[in-house]
């Protein structure tokens, strides 16, 4: 409502008392003009204007009604509002000569307590009258808003009607409403119009105090803002473009524990072992057929032998044939003059493992040593000895679709295995590679849940798993170097694991506790491709 408004109708509220008919419920005030300013301040066409006072719960309201000429809205004038203001003065005198029932009747009408004497009425009357008061920000407002119109003043005319008594049971009623409510409807009503002029006050003088040096210094902050948020989206695209190029830098796992880490060769690794240090350097790799990945024109067996200029490569799931042998073996880098091959001869192009070393071993054998097993039909075991150890290289088998090999797997394999083992370990310790088809714990799966029945990760085999070797004294070397760390070395073509790191870790070092504490180094190479598998590698100190 337009504050001049509220201005004049305020001065009529107080007036009320006047115009009181006895017993009456309603409180008229006529509200009349005697010309009006040709000249509109807009086009909108208002039947009337209502004021309205509301008592604390906002629910009672008293309404003044004050007809429109020509069918145009119209604002009072300031010089109209600065007479209102002059009655109010006069007011005071009217309520000083009101009757102790007039004084109940009129404070009963606008909600207000009327127990008490005539003094204390007047002063509840008085309160209310000027909690109402516009303030001189209202006033100054007021001014600036009808200083543009012509409106002539208008004259308020007021009519003192027939004073007479309320009945008893208004009284009675209104007193008892005072006792109960009054005084709390006083004290909130001064609490919420003092808080409202405190908070117009201060948001108006928050606004004025906004200056030139305030307006470069909220730039100066979104400047800033801005900035941070450039940088943040650069750090962004650079997490993303690394997570692209190097997936296996970020932690992929269905149920991660809070201080596990994703394995980084980059930041992971040991510095190197002091120049003239005796050691030896082996890695191994399921390669998924040796002859596919050989025709690759991404992969460089020289590259990669410069790179980590290892001493002994094992590979599993070579795929050749006897008679293929002798042809990959003239491909063979130079420096590289041992090799030793054990092919699947049950099954054509199946399985396969190999030893190639630039160290000439002391001997050599292929399978576990038992005629006619079916272990020793399939290619899947080179064993060599050196110097101070014994390396075994070994493709387990897969306990395939449907696990339905999980039983020969277990019961046959795990423990012929672990048997071959433990017969070397009682001359030399032994050093067990290969890809031995088991994601041993939770942190060595993505999607642990998921492939509770999967063959790789089913409870047997990674009880077989610790039962047979784990439990016998060999040493998981990547485990212990990295206990919190989620690396993998296998990722399927399927669902193109690799791109999201998505994997399981098959490919192991195990190590004769003996020799434990001469690992310098157990790590992962996520970053060679040519496989589904990568390559793993172990630096012995001997």
């Amino acid at each position: 409502m337009n504050k001049v408004l509220q201005l004049g109708l305020q001065s009529s509220v107080i007036n009320v008392a006047k115009s009181v008919r006895v017993g009456s419920s309603i409180v008229g005030v006529g509200v009349g003009t005697r010309s009006v300013n040709k000249r509109l301040m807009s086009n909108a066409t208002v039947k009337s204007i209502p004021f309205s006072i509301n008592n604390s719960k906002g629910k009672e309201v008293l309404k003044i009604v004050g007809a429109a000429t020509d069918q145009n809205c119209h604002q009072m004038g300031s010089d109209s509002g600065r007479a209102e203001m002059g009655t109010l003065q006069d007011d005071q005198k009217d309520i000083e000569a009101m009757t102790v029932q007039e004084l109940r009747a009129t404070l009963r009408k606008l909600g207000l307590p009327v127990k008490g004497r005539k003094q204390e009425l007047i002063s509840t009357l008085r309160l209310h009258m000027d909690s109402n008061l516009p303030d001189e920000s209202s006033v100054s407002d007021q001014k600036e808003t009808t200083s543009s119109t012509r409106s002539e003043s208008v004259s308020i005319k007021r009519k003192i009607r027939n004073r007479e008594e309320p009945t008893g049971d208004e009284c009675i009623n209104s007193e008892a409403y005072g006792i109960e409510h009054g005084e709390k409807r006083v004290k909130q009503s001064t609490e919420k119009n003092l808080k409202a002029k405190v908070s117009a006050k201060a948001i108006s003088k928050e606004r004025k105090s906004l200056t030139k040096t305030g307006k470069q210094q909220i730039h100066s902050k979104e400047e800033a803002s801005s900035t941070i948020s450039s940088e943040l989206l650069k750090t962004e695209e650079m997490i993303s473009s690394l997570s692209q190029s190097e997936p296996w830098t970020v932690l992929a796992h269905k149920k991660p524990q809070k201080d596990w880490k994703a394995y980084n060769p980059k930041t992971m690794r040991p510095p190197p072992l002091p120049e003239g240090t005796k050691c030896v350097k082996v890695m191994t790799w399921n390669v998924n057929g040796l002859r596919a990945l050989l025709k690759l024109e991404s992969f460089s067996a020289l590259q990669l032998a410069q790179r980590e200029n290892f001493d002994i490569l094992c590979l599993q799931e070579t795929k050749l044939q006897v008679k293929d042998v002798g042809e990959i073996k003239k491909t063979l880098i130079d420096g590289y003059d041992h090799s030793f091959w054990s092919c699947s001869v049950s099954k054509l192009g199946y399985s396969g493992t190999a030893i190639i070393s630039r160290i000439k071993p002391l001997s050599v054998r292929y399978g576990t040593g038992l005629s006619g097993s079916d272990h020793d039909m399939e290619g899947r075991i080179v064993t060599a000895e050196f110097d101070s150890f014994y390396l075994i290289n070994t493709y387990v088998p897969n306990s395939g679709d449907g696990l339905k090999r999980l039983s020969y797997r277990i019961e046959e394999w795990d423990r012929t295995l672990s048997n071959h083992i433990k017969e070397l370990e009682k001359s030399k310790p032994v050093v067990l590679t290969g890809d031995l088809n088991c994601a041993h714990e939770e942190i060595d799966i993505f999607n642990p849940a998921g492939n509770k029945r999967s063959a790789g990760f089913t409870i047997e085999e990674r009880q077989s798993f610790g039962a047979n070797f784990l439990d016998k004294g060999f040493v998981d070397t990547f485990r212990k170097q990295h206990p919190g760390v989620v690396g993998y070395t296998y990722w399927g073509y399927r669902h193109g694991g690799r791109k999201t790191n998505r994997g399981w870790r098959l490919d192991y070092f195990l190590v004769s506790e003996s020799i434990a504490a001469n690992v310098h180094d157990s790590y992962i190479l996520p970053d060679i491709n040519g496989s589904d598998h990568c390559p793993i590698g172990l630096i012995l100190k001997l």
